[in-house]
């Protein structure tokens, strides 16, 4: 995590850093106190995560704001005591903010009941899918549910659709390196329920996964 991507935060427990670390890891229970260990820590767990889904969840599965916490827990659990829960902090990026942690659970309730409900199991063409894609995950990144995490759970979530779909494992490279801005620039259109722009992103993502996969 470089620093300029810090988040900015207020609050308590979850926003104590590992001793020694100099306030760069957040703390946790493995005790690791530098950014690269701990992003190759996190990033094995995701992996490891993630193959677990895939075996979890089928086709016809309809996600819920419970499973969103699981894959969390399940993900993190073994780093942070608070992996799974809703945050308790303030947080920000880039003079953005994100939901204030005392509307989250609220938030999350109605993510499940309209958002996930209506658009999973993932199924259509590929302009309904990236669609459906795109809601989700900029409902879900608005929200930002998890003290960290919160983009990396949402591009498992989109693969896990995108299985459903009949897509093959997606590939992020549209939302990395120098195409950043304009990733968050279609996040920050969704404030305004507008996601065409996080459509388009996605049917480039679908486009280049097929792509890959075909190689």
């Amino acid at each position: 995590m470089k620093k300029g991507d810090r988040y900015d935060t207020t609050g308590l427990e979850e926003n104590e850093y590992e001793t020694g670390s100099n306030n760069l890891v957040l703390k946790n229970m493995r005790g690791i106190t530098t950014i690269v260990e701990m992003e190759q820590a996190e990033t094995l767990a995701l992996l490891q995560t993630t193959e677990e889904m895939l075996d979890r969840f089928d086709q016809d599965h309809r996600f819920t704001e419970a499973d969103i916490c699981s894959m969390h827990r399940v993900w993190l659990g073994s780093i942070y005591s608070w992996a799974g829960s809703y945050r308790q902090v303030m947080m920000s990026k880039g003079g953005f903010p994100f939901a204030a942690p005392a509307y989250i659970p609220k938030l999350m309730e109605n993510f499940g009941k309209d958002i996930l409900a209506r658009h999973t199991p993932c199924h259509g063409d590929d302009d309904t899918v990236a669609l459906a894609l795109a809601t989700v995950h900029v409902e879900l990144v608005l929200i930002h549910p998890f003290r960290e995490g919160n983009g990396r759970l949402s591009r498992l979530l989109a693969i896990l659709m995108g299985l459903q779909a009949g897509l093959p494992m997606l590939v992020f490279d549209e939302m990395e390196g120098a195409r950043r801005e304009a990733y968050f620039a279609a996040v920050r259109a969704g404030v305004g329920e507008d996601y065409k722009p996080m459509a388009n992103i996605f049917k480039r993502i679908i486009e280049q996964s097929r792509n890959e996969d075909q190689r």
